[in-house]
């Protein structure tokens, strides 16, 4: 860079020496003021209309870490705040980092930019609910959501959301109608899964419980999908033995550390005959917009239902939650070991 910047000099010098030379010869010091002053405006020129911060080493370098490019990214939106991709990919890399608010108003900005983009909604109004002290979509993010259906009716992670939103609400019956739409998209294994959590909806709406609907030709023919996983050992506290319900449910869940409460994995299987070895993958995500192989990390925990209801309720037997990193495929070991309150 300092080679650079000597022969760029050494340039200017010889192109005004050359030019200014019949006047340096007849005048000295009139050639050597006009030679500073044009030095001078070429240089408040490039300063006013150039990019100065490109000479920076440290501007120039590739960012090494996330922080670094965090910080090259917010540079690049003061410089040019109207760069939609630019506010959403820093709303993904506070989430990353944790900055929840943050990420918040970063995509914000970028919904200003497209108010119409339904992917881009959703995402702002689940940043809205990560940032809310107890993970709730407040009446903003409610908004963007319907608005990203009047968009895109069948817009799936917009249409996920709401329903949590409106389960959040308790408002279950409408939840469960939100839900019920992408019974017919889905493939068989998310759709029974999903099913669950629609029939939990109903069950708190004192509705009847759906039947799980025909496959259509598409879902059948879709592949199942597996993915990177986690094998999740379960036991029951010998404390606990006693308290354990007749015909209960055993729910082994994976979810967004920190993050919404909805499972990114969750299978459903008779709470006995502990311990309970169980596979979470890709395969049981109640939504196929939000994948376990997504995450780096999940939480990992279990809950005994008495009622068979996916959503806890006092008296239910949990474990606490585990920390698992998605990538390593390995095995996380949790204990059944509390009552929930």
């Amino acid at each position: 860079m300092t080679m650079f910047v000597v022969a760029g000099a050494t340039l200017v010098v010889f192109a005004l020496g050359f030019a200014l030379y019949p006047l340096w010869r007849s005048r000295p010091w009139l050639g050597a003021g006009v030679g500073l002053a044009l030095a001078a405006v070429t240089a408040a020129l490039y300063l006013a209309i150039g990019t100065p911060a490109a000479l920076n080493p440290r501007q120039v370098k590739a960012p090494q870490t996330l922080a670094e490019a965090v910080t090259q990214l917010e540079a690049e939106l003061e410089r040019d705040p109207n760069q939609i991709e630019g506010w959403r990919l820093l709303a993904s890399a506070y989430t990353a980092e944790g900055l929840s608010e943050k990420a918040r108003d970063a995509y914000a900005r970028a919904v200003k930019l497209a108010p119409d983009n339904p992917d881009l909604l959703a995402e702002a109004a689940e940043a809205r609910a990560l940032a809310m002290p107890d993970r709730r979509f407040d009446a903003e993010a409610v908004s963007m959501l319907q608005h990203a259906l009047q968009q895109q009716p069948m817009h799936q992670r917009a249409r996920w959301f709401l329903g949590i939103a409106q389960r959040q609400a308790e408002q279950p019956a409408e939840a469960a109608k939100t839900w019920e739409p992408l019974l017919a998209v889905v493939d068989a294994r998310t759709a029974a899964s999903l099913l669950e959590q629609i029939n939990g909806a109903r069950l708190e709406a004192g509705l009847e419980p759906m039947q799980a609907p025909a496959q259509t030709p598409a879902q059948a023919a879709r592949p199942a999908v597996a993915g990177p996983g986690l094998t999740v050992k379960v036991s029951l506290a010998p404390a606990l033995a006693a308290k354990l319900p007749a015909n209960a449910s055993l729910f082994v869940l994976a979810r967004q550390p920190n993050g919404a409460p909805m499972p990114v994995a969750v299978e459903k299987h008779a709470a006995k005959d502990f311990p309970i070895e169980v596979r979470l993958d890709d395969g049981d995500s109640p939504m196929p917009t939000m994948k376990l192989s997504q995450l780096a990390q999940v939480q990992v925990l279990a809950r005994i239902s008495a009622s068979g209801n996916a959503i806890p309720q006092p008296g239910d037997l949990a474990s606490a939650p585990a920390i698992a990193r998605v990538a390593d495929n390995g095995t996380v070991e949790i204990v059944i070991d509390r009552v929930v309150e």
